[in-house]
Formats: structure tokens, sequence, C-alpha cells
């Protein structure tokens, strides 16, 4: 199975999913594939065992290639489409496109180069998210929030937080005003306010012409069934491979998981946005200094004031917005990781918040990984294949679940 993701955390909540579902779990950065230098502690026994389970293939197995691309300009993201989907050609396996279950990205116009670089007749567009509380009913995008003492209430999505989103405001709720050119693109956007309502649109489509794009309760319900492949047959999950608290047998002997709900030793957290309170787990916390955060002074000035190993990273201002505030954080984040890894090499780099967790990943050149464990839905573990260094990586607006 191959899924192509436009960012990295939304890439390792899909393969969380599919390791937990048996499945033999790879996860690349499609922008870097092959190319860039990297930052190694070192264990090269460790990137020689990585590697040769990474390249495994067969029935089980699913390759999830995160692009970034909902960072990227509408132009770009397209291209970025074509070239990785150029890459896979010709299609042997399923195809899932995992896209925000917040609508978003440039939904329609990378679900158009899919369409036109594969073959698929058709896209079924599903975002809705029933399992947290996300759902569509008559074409409109329903948030479930809810309140102190009260039953939670279905608001519509141009009414939460999400309208300030600074690259993607959601100023209406309904998905043929979000995407009024997706129906004549061969785009469906159906109802769902139900996981049952979900199993239904896959009986319904799943033909081998339909490509399947959406959030994660879309694939898990994939997962679960069988996918018809191009050429009629189905393609079944192998069960029997690995389990939800199970590692990869390759690893086990290599790589224990640390017992993190007892100690973090050498840990590195970074907490990459202004909206993240960094968890009290006996870490010392260092803050950005104001005038980092202002561009004053630089992530190479912050680094200089930095001192210990177990650290958490976190930005305590917020009095400035707008895109290229977040890119210099990101950026200033990623600089900052960079020289902490070279200089201390910790065992464990937990990040917060997806666009930080690509810009640092790439910062460091480390683009290819095995997951090993899912601790929560979207709180995924896994290992780089360049140096062995677990990597946990949690969206922003999730729970960190049993992590601590």
């Amino acid at each position: 199975m191959i899924v192509i993701a436009d960012d990295i955390t939304g890439a390792a909540e899909i393969a969380g999913i599919a390791f937990s579902q048996g499945q033999q779990v790879r996860l690349v950065c499609g922008g870097s594939m092959g190319c860039g230098s990297s930052v190694d502690c070192g264990n090269a026994a460790v990137h020689e065992t990585n590697a040769a389970t990474a390249h495994e293939t067969g029935t089980g197995s699913t390759t999830v290639i995160a692009t970034d691309t909902r960072s990227m300009t509408e132009a770009e993201a397209v291209a970025e489409t074509r070239r990785i989907v150029a890459q896979l050609l010709p299609l042997t396996t399923p195809l899932f496109k995992k896209t925000d279950s917040a609508l978003r990205g440039h939904v329609v116009a990378e679900l158009s180069a899919l369409l036109q670089a594969t073959g698929y007749r058709r896209a079924v567009y599903l975002p809705a998210n029933p399992s947290k509380g996300r759902i569509i009913r008559a074409r409109v995008y329903y948030i479930k929030v809810e309140g102190e003492g009260q039953k939670a209430q279905e608001v519509p999505i141009h009414q939460t937080a999400f309208s300030y989103d600074p690259e993607f405001p959601a100023h209406t709720s309904a998905l043929t005003e979000r995407f009024p050119d997706a129906e004549a693109a061969g785009i469906i956007m159906p109802d769902a306010t139900s996981l049952d309502d979900i199993r239904r649109i896959v009986s319904q489509y799943d033909d081998g012409q339909t490509l399947f794009a959406g959030a994660a309760d879309l694939f898990k319900v994939l997962g679960d069934g069988c996918w018809v492949m191009d050429n009629g047959q189905h393609s079944t999950p192998n069960t029997q491979l690995s389990t939800l608290n199970t590692q990869h047998p390759a690893l086990n002997t290599q790589h224990p998981t640390p017992n993190t709900q007892h100690s973090t030793p050498n840990t590195l957290i970074l907490c990459g946005s202004t909206q993240s309170k960094p968890i009290d787990c006996g870490i010392p916390i260092v803050e950005m200094p104001h005038a980092v955060y202002d561009g004053e002074q630089t992530a190479a000035d912050w680094l200089q004031t930095i001192d210990g190993q177990s650290l958490i990273l976190t930005i305590p201002h917020t009095h400035r917005t707008g895109k290229d505030i977040a890119v210099h954080l990101r950026t200033v984040m990623a600089e900052v990781t960079r020289g902490l890894v070279a200089r201390h090499c910790p065992d464990h780099l937990i990040i917060e918040g997806g666009a930080t967790a690509w810009a640092t990943l790439q910062a460091l050149g480390w683009t290819d990984f095995n997951i090993e464990r899912q601790i929560a839905p979207g709180v995924v573990q896994m290992r780089s294949v360049t140096n062995g260094t677990l990597v946990t990586l949690k969206p922003g607006s999730y729970p960190w679940g049993g992590l601590f």
C-alpha cells in the first residue's frame, strides 16, 4: 500500500494506524528521497539493520510518503505531487491520499494531479473524522466542541479557531463553497457522521477505479477491510506481522523501546507551536528568547545560551502572526535542534507540530524511518534509518496519550 500525505504528522498518524493493523511500515520524506546530508550520531550497525528492514516489500507492507505540500504554493504542491507519483508508476498496490481533517491544503489541485497521473476515474474526498467529533452533514463540516458542564455541540468549522488559520482559514463550512471546482474535477464529497457511514461509502466506491482521499478514519476503515486492486483482486492486511505494542522483530534485540513512563534519558522535546503548553515531565524548559522570536538575534545566538542535554524547547511569545513569522519560528527551532543533536546526540527526539517536525527532520537530513509504536492516535514513535535515533511525532492539536 502507498500513502501520500501532505504533512509529516499526518503521514505519521497514518503510519501508526497501518502499524497497529499489522503492517510493516516505512515512512519517507518525499521531498528529500535519496539526497541531502544528515546529522549522524555514528551508529552504523543501526543504519544497516534498519535500511535492510525498511526496504523489504510484499503483502502486509505500507510505505507512507510525507510531501509537506500543505506548506507550499498551489503550483509547487502540484509539481511535487506529480514528481512523487511519477516515481511510483506503474502502481501495483492501492494508493491513498492523506489530507487534513480540517480542510486545509491544496486539496482539489493535488487530487486533480493524482487523477491525471494515475488513471483513477474518480476520487472520493472524505475529510470527516467522526471518531474525533469531525463530521459532514448536508455537505457542511462540523466540529464537536466540548463546553464546560455542557453537552458537546456541533459547530460549523468556520465558527471555530480554524477560521484564524494563517494559510488556510475556514471562511465557510460548506464543502461546495470551500472547494467549488471539486465536482467538475471528478471529486466526490459525501456526507459522513459516523464510522458506519464511512464503511458504507467505502463499500459503494471501492471498485479499483476510485482514489480514496481524506482523514485517518477513512484510512482505518479501508485498512480494516480489503482494498480492491486495479486488477480486480483484493489486498488484505497481514495481521500476523505485528500488533499495536509489538516492535518489528528485526529491531527488538537492537533497540528496546525506552520506558518513557518512568524516565526520559537524554531526551530533546520541541514544542513547535506558540499554543503549545510543555508537559510537566521533569525536564528543564528552555524558552525561545524574545529577541530571537522578533528576529533581532539568530538561532546561533540562542544555541550559545543553551546548556544541558535533556531539554524542552518552547515558544512563549504570541505577539506576531502570519506566514512569515511561522516560517521564521520553525526555521529557528530546526537550526537550534540541529546544533543540539550534533552536540549531544539525544536518544529520543520528540516533536510537537507538523511544520516544525518537517523543518527539523529536513535540517537533520533524516528522511527515512521505520515505525515502532503507536502511543495514541496520531502520536507515533519511529526510528531513523540514518542513525537509529528514536523520533516521536505528535500533531499540535492531539493529546500526548501515554507517552509520559
